[in-house]
């Protein structure tokens, strides 16, 4: 026997209760998650045009940690594996909603270093040395000279972390947070 689509249950299913709250979590978590990794990536790129070797390589070491190994590796690592770690992850302040904001803030700050770096690097080295005539110290350049000239160039791809990220908050379903895709399942496993 075929079944036929019925246009009432599916709007019924995507206007229901629990499915609107896993919606929800996710922007949530996308959204917090993304602000955090904006600003760890800014030092990050910040940190891997520095003149310190030690500081350099830390960094390169970050995002070539972050980047090689699958996210979904990294929110079962913060979940399973940091409180065996460390005793203080096991109190019951430490929810799937944290251990995934911690696992994907940190996964994407690595990815946006680079997007931020690369704006920081498409400004012409002229302005600097404009700003060095002018009698700027380096973080009045930066902040008045590069970073407004970079953000431009930044958005578009921001954009599509923002994106990539909403669509990797799936991923913590196996943390046990009722995101999107646990209310989905939840919502048809109940009603088939």
């Amino acid at each position: 026997m075929l079944a036929t689509f019925s246009g009432h249950l599916f709007w019924e299913a995507l206007s229901s209760r629990p499915f609107w709250r896993g919606a929800l979590l996710a922007l949530e978590l996308t959204t917090v998650s993304f602000a955090v990794a904006i600003v760890i990536g800014f030092f990050l790129a910040l940190g891997r045009a520095s003149r310190s070797r030690a500081v350099r390589g830390f960094v390169f070491f970050y995002t070539w940690i972050f980047r090689a190994t699958p996210t979904l590796l990294q929110l079962l690592f913060i979940w399973d594996a940091l409180p065996q770690i460390w005793g203080v992850f096991t109190n019951g302040w430490f929810t799937p909603f944290l251990a995934a904001f911690v696992a994907l803030s940190l996964n994407e700050a690595a990815y946006m270093s680079e997007i931020i770096r690369a704006g920081l690097l498409s400004v012409d080295p002229g302005q600097e040395l404009a700003g060095r005539a002018l009698g700027m110290s380096r973080r009045q350049i930066l902040r008045r000279v590069i970073v407004p000239q970079s953000i431009r160039i930044i958005i578009p791809p921001t954009g599509n972390e923002f994106i990539t990220l909403l669509k990797l908050t799936s991923l913590a379903f196996v943390i046990s947070l009722h995101e999107l895709l646990t209310a989905a399942q939840e919502l048809s496993s109940s009603t088939f």
